[in-house]
This record gives structure tokens, sequence and C-alpha cells, in this order.
């Protein structure tokens, strides 16, 4: 098979799952992932970005115990977002194309 083109530069999947209250694996919804989707749709927009960089929410991930948490393609790289800064810099390594080590998890089954 030939070489597939590459829709977006990069593509992220952030968990929107929302569990009952009192849950034992919680859920990246009550850690307050649909502020971080959105604050990520919005710097996206504002950057004119939305040609190369995809964003899709997703059901459970399966990492519970990193909320909130996204991956990015092609990379497979893991983010748990901790403030609303944090997606001002997540953003900035979608230019930079570098690791933001600090918000990076690998996520443990």
């Amino acid at each position: 098979m030939s070489e597939l083109p590459q829709v977006f530069k990069h593509h992220v999947f952030m968990c929107l799952t929302q569990r009952p209250p009192g849950h034992p694996h919680g859920s990246c919804g009550t850690a307050g992932s649909s502020k971080y989707f959105d604050l990520l749709k919005a710097k996206l927009d504002a950057e004119s970005m939305n040609g190369e960089i995809g964003l899709s929410s997703s059901g459970c991930l399966g990492f519970c115990t990193a909320q909130p948490l996204m991956v990015v393609y092609p990379q497979g790289v893991w983010y748990r977002p901790q403030a609303p800064e944090d997606v001002d810099e997540i953003v900035e390594s979608f230019k930079s194309g570098t690791i933001i080590e600090r918000l990076a998890v690998v996520p443990a089954r």
C-alpha cells in the first residue's frame, strides 16, 4: 500500500468522559477537560491553525489516573494540562516541534 497523505500536522484527542461523582476511576470531565478543550479550540482558532491541527473530543483514553488527559499524534505524546496557561504552551509546541516535558506523561496501565 502506498503512503497515505497526512490530513493534519498534529491531531489532538482529548478525553471528555464524564462519570458520576464518586466513580472509582474518576473522569477527565470532572478534572476540567472540557475547559481545556474549549481553551485549545479558541487558541487554535485565534492562531488560524485549524487547517494544520485537528482537535477531537474522545471518550475514555484508558489512563484515568492521569486526568485530564490528551494525546497528540503523530508523535504519540500524552499531556496533562493543569492550568489555562498550559494550553498556550501546548500550542507553541505545535509550532516549534518540541515536547513540553513538565506536561508530558507516560500513562501507566
